[in-house]
């Protein structure tokens, strides 16, 4: 069976005079999938994503959507019936209400979709009368996820869809993300948070000044370049280690710092600690933070990168 692909990128460069944004990037992304450009601010996430929705010329390469080259100008109106966007900084009209937002923009694509129903797809119950300049950030982003749905897309393009939202608002975004995928959308994501990459992606892309420093799912980013499991133990004494034979290191704040392989592993170390009093026991996993810091001896924040 012949694997589908929404995106298929091939040797993309993308220049603004002497400046390479985007630096020679190939792959893929499969239909129904969640698929995540991870990378800083400035990292040519955004152009990228502006070239596969034909907003931007490619300087070199190919960028095909759905089988439609970008490059063939008389197909580009194919590629933008079945794709919907919701830009980084998205703003709808301050002085229309939910319900009014989605009508204008459902007479701007001459779509069928019921503006009643998406309101409570996507989750603006009680909201529907309200004015967009009232709206909390959640609420406000969700608006933007529901217009770039009023065309009824196969791909969704959400470029850094949780910037500037609280804890709860961010996740109440990822869970209905999650409900789009399983409506059977393929999402192509931006974002700039590890966390977020971690929980949405099926596959993640990360890059840094336009170039591709490692792709895959998040589990295999994790397993090849987070580093080691740790069980980490405070107020333990140094002979209660060496009596059970364990490879062990001891870190700068004095903390026992033990690599574990797997749960059978994990359960039993932790068995010879459990019962002992005042021990501290914690349970350190890598994440994609650990990838990110391994691959490029950098931490990533809203700011950009940190040593």
């Amino acid at each position: 069976m012949t694997e589908k692909f929404a995106i298929s990128v091939k040797s993309l460069i993308k220049q603004y005079g002497k400046f390479t944004a985007v630096d020679g990037i190939s792959f893929k992304v499969k239909s129904g999938e969640i698929f995540s450009l991870l990378g800083p601010n400035g990292a040519g996430k955004t152009t990228i994503v502006e070239i596969i929705e034909c907003l931007k010329k490619p300087t070199k390469g190919e960028v095909e959507v759905f089988g439609i080259n970008i490059r063939d100008l008389k197909k580009q109106i194919n590629i933008k019936r079945k794709i919907g966007v919701m830009p980084q900084n998205f703003n709808a009209f301050d002085w229309l209400t939910v319900k009014e937002n989605l009508e204008y923009f459902k007479n701007i694509y001459s779509s069928n979709k019921s503006v009643v129903k998406l309101i409570e797809d996507i989750g603006l119950d009680g909201k529907t009368d309200a004015l967009y300049k009232t709206l909390s950030g959640g609420m406000k982003q969700r608006l933007g996820i529901a217009i770039s749905l009023i065309n009824e897309p196969e791909l969704l393009f959400l470029d850094e869809p949780t910037a500037g939202l609280d804890p709860q608002a961010r996740r109440d975004t990822w869970n209905l993300i999650r409900k789009l995928k399983e409506q059977g959308k393929t999402i192509f994501l931006t974002t700039h948070y590890m966390e977020e990459a971690q929980e949405l992606s099926d596959r993640i892309l990360i890059i840094i000044n336009g170039k591709i420093v490692t792709d895959g799912s998040p589990n295999k980013l994790i397993e090849e370049f987070g580093g080691k499991k740790l069980i980490i133990l405070r107020n333990c004494k140094e002979s209660l280690l060496e009596n059970h034979s364990l490879k062990y290191e001891i870190n700068f704040k004095g903390e026992v710092q033990i690599p574990f392989e797997n749960n059978e592993h994990l359960f039993k170390i932790l068995n010879i600690f459990t019962d002992i009093p005042d021990i501290e026991i914690e349970i350190k996993k890598p994440d994609l933070n650990e990838v990110f810091l391994n691959l490029t001896g950098k931490r990533m924040t809203a700011e950009g990168l940190v040593k």
